[in-house]
């Protein structure tokens, strides 16, 4: 993840890593959300060697490991399974797909969620999510609101997540009248340790997110809509998926939009050339 976007200073390129591993730290320690330390340093050691091999055989420079860092913590976070492999290559997918799903010369899937639902299509027997894990412990949860919502403040993306908040209530109530099913019940995995990660690292991710601040608002309530059919249709990781379905979708519309109409000021991100993938 980048940091620089529009006015956001360079300097705060660093701020997401840092959080991230504050709230990992915080979390761990209080609550064990871990399977193993072993298996979190493996999907970090598979994101830094991938970014590496790759940047260098495609671009011919090496590259700072900072957004590959944020992949591999996310994957060492988010992913379940008594094995180490999984992680492993999850990692790898992750930012493998940087580099291989590309669309004019832009990465149009958020790494993370990217290998996250590859490995839930294509190894499911091996491969669980973090959801109900860890509960839903009102420290744990304060702990992620309170940094997560400094780091998306920072980097000026904080629309973004209130706007997937608001949505999710909203379509919660349509899922409670359409299910019958208490509005609370409804309501309650917002609070759940993988909700949040998702709404703070995944979705506001600058480099797979449209670049016009009304298309954000647009995409990330239909990403809240797609997710309550999922929902309603039992889709136990129904944000991941959502996110994977509308978000390359719009951000291949925005790109062909601006190539087309040959503008340069919100399809920046049109132009990005590989020298700067990132997650």
């Amino acid at each position: 993840m980048s940091a620089k976007l529009g006015g956001v200073n360079y300097s705060h390129k660093y701020t997401p890593p840092l959080l991230i591993t504050g709230i990992l730290l915080a979390a761990h320690l209080s609550f064990g959300i871990l399977e193993s330390y072993p298996k979190l340093i493996t999907a970090i050691v598979a994101s830094f060697a991938t970014e590496l091999m790759l940047h260098r055989l495609i671009v011919g420079t090496w590259r700072d490991l900072s957004s590959a860092y944020i992949s591999g913590i996310s994957v060492g976070i988010l992913i379940r399974s008594p094995q180490l492999w999984p992680f492993a290559l999850c990692a790898a997918i992750s930012i493998a797909s940087k580099y291989v799903l590309r669309f004019k010369d832009q990465h149009i899937w958020n790494p993370s969620n990217f290998g996250v639902v590859m490995m839930l299509l294509l190894a499911p027997q091996s491969v669980a999510v973090l959801s109900i894990q860890w509960g839903n412990n009102m420290w744990a949860m304060l702990v992620i609101w309170i940094v997560g919502s400094i780091s998306i403040y920072r980097l000026r993306r904080f629309h973004i997540c209130a706007t997937y908040v608001i949505s999710f209530l909203a379509f919660a109530l349509v899922r409670s009248w359409i299910s019958g099913d208490p509005y609370l019940a409804e309501v309650a995995p917002i609070t759940g340790p993988m909700y949040q990660l998702f709404t703070f690292f995944m979705i506001t991710d600058p480099k797979t997110t449209v670049h016009r601040r009304w298309g954000q608002y647009v995409v990330i309530i239909l990403v809240a809509f797609v997710e309550m059919i999922l929902r309603l249709n039992e889709a136990v990781y129904a944000p991941f998926y959502a996110l994977f379905i509308v978000g390359p979708l719009a951000m291949m519309l925005e790109l062909w939009w601006d190539d087309r109409n040959n503008t340069g000021g919100a399809g920046d991100g049109a132009n990005v050339s590989n020298a700067s993938v990132s997650s």
